[in-house]
């Protein structure tokens, strides 16, 4: 299976066969548990609202007596934070505002444009109807109800109704650990200027980006030179870190300084395969090296991308307890575009129209130019030998950014 070329798909499979969340959880403080996954279901700790409570300022009455034209008399006063001190007599009312317990014996509240004031008494200018205006206790959620379910991704939404709750805490799923680590004696890092015949090790920066987008902890591992010595060095210390799932960027190919795959092997890492049916990324490897899962990347910083968004972000976001995202969509050529070669090509991309139903390719496809993928917002999804492309023909692609289910 090591020499095959195979299909994206099958390819795909294999990665994800088997894989399933991390068991692990841990607990996280409200704040920092934006966008982590709730580990089992959220009971609430408390009744809310906890009492009946105006939802208006106005004035708490017994809406036998609030009929248009009576007059009414103020007995007193509570504001929110407040606990009533008095009842609310047949005749009388309480100056309540917005959130103020309501008082014994009251039943509705009266707004306070519905109502004339004289003095210590009140002129009601409109009726008022029975449990008008009033938030009754448990009108939300009662102590003991399901909040939230095992599963669910936390947003501000989410993160609101569990403090509501009363939860300062919640149990969540742990991150998957993705060690991120980049190959080759012509890389510097970023910020480095660099000398004759290096580049900027760009690859790893967006790596680390997508895999915190899909819910997981990054650890730099720093660029290994050409030699097994400086790799086995890394894949060491992603061990000691207990990283889940190990990203090398280049030195998976064949070339006699591409030392990634036989390295890896020499510690232990069985191949599940090797080589993809696609362009950019055919040089993609794919193992186990005891508990962590490998994954390979071409050290093109394009051709890692692409590979990254089709094999790394589904095993992540499965890792991560996270469903799967959908970044296909279907749209149509703006213009031609010519037949494709034997494996499937992820051509970079923009939308031609505001609606983004109409697409472009980008002039050029060398899975080095970095300025193109950035400038792109989508990728064409061409089929193995698929004819020529007229205007106007329908097309799949795949969302880079923007609005993602």
């Amino acid at each position: 299976m090591a020499g095959s070329l195979l299909p994206v798909d099958e390819a795909l499979a294999i990665l994800l066969d088997g894989v399933l969340p991390i068991p692990d959880r841990e607990t996280c403080d409200l704040v920092e548990a934006d966008g982590r996954v709730l580990a089992e279901d959220l009971l609430s700790r408390i009744t809310q609202p906890p009492f009946s409570a105006s939802a208006m300022d106005g004035y708490a009455v017994r809406s036998d007596d609030a009929t248009t034209g009576a007059t009414l008399s103020v007995i007193g006063t509570v504001a929110a934070g407040e606990t009533p001190e008095i009842s609310v007599a047949p005749a009388t009312a309480i100056r309540i505002f917005t959130g103020a317990p309501l008082p014994p014996g009251a039943d509705s509240v009266v707004i306070q444009e519905n109502t004339e004031v004289m003095g210590d008494r009140i002129r009601i200018t409109e009726p008022v109807a029975k449990n008008a205006n009033i938030r009754a206790a448990g009108q939300d959620f009662h102590e003991g109800q399901v909040l939230l379910a095992e599963g669910r991704l936390l947003d501000a939404r989410s993160l609101s109704l569990a403090a509501a709750g009363g939860h300062g805490t919640l149990p969540v799923h742990r991150r998957p650990k993705i060690a991120v680590l980049a190959t080759g004696d012509e890389l510097v890092p970023p910020g480095e200027m660099p000398g004759p015949g290096q580049i900027s090790a760009s690859a790893g920066i967006a790596l680390q980006s997508l895999a915190r987008e899909n819910g997981g902890e990054t650890r730099d591992l720093g660029i290994a030179r050409d030699n097994a010595a400086a790799i086995e060095a890394a894949v060491e210390r992603a061990r000691q870190w207990g990283a889940d799932v190990l990203i090398t960027i280049g030195g998976a190919s064949v070339g006699d300084r591409d030392l990634v795959g036989p390295t890896l092997q020499s510690l232990g890492m069985s191949l599940d395969f090797w080589k993809i049916a696609m362009r950019p990324g055919k040089p993609l490897m794919v193992g186990n090296l005891g508990d962590m899962k490998v994954l390979g990347l071409p050290g093109n910083p394009v051709s890692a991308y692409v590979c990254a968004l089709i094999f790394a972000e589904p095993l992540i976001r499965r890792l991560a307890a996270l469903p799967a995202r959908n970044r296909l969509r279907r749209a149509f050529a703006a213009e031609a575009i010519g037949p494709n070669g034997p494996r499937r090509h992820y051509m970079r991309a923009r939308f031609t129209d505001r609606g983004k139903k109409s697409v472009a390719a980008c002039e050029s496809q060398d899975s080095s130019l970095i300025a193109t993928l950035a400038d792109a917002d989508c990728l064409i999804i061409r089929p193995p030998a698929d004819d020529a492309v007229r205007p106007g023909a329908p097309l799949e692609v795949m969302l880079l950014g923007g609005d993602l289910l």
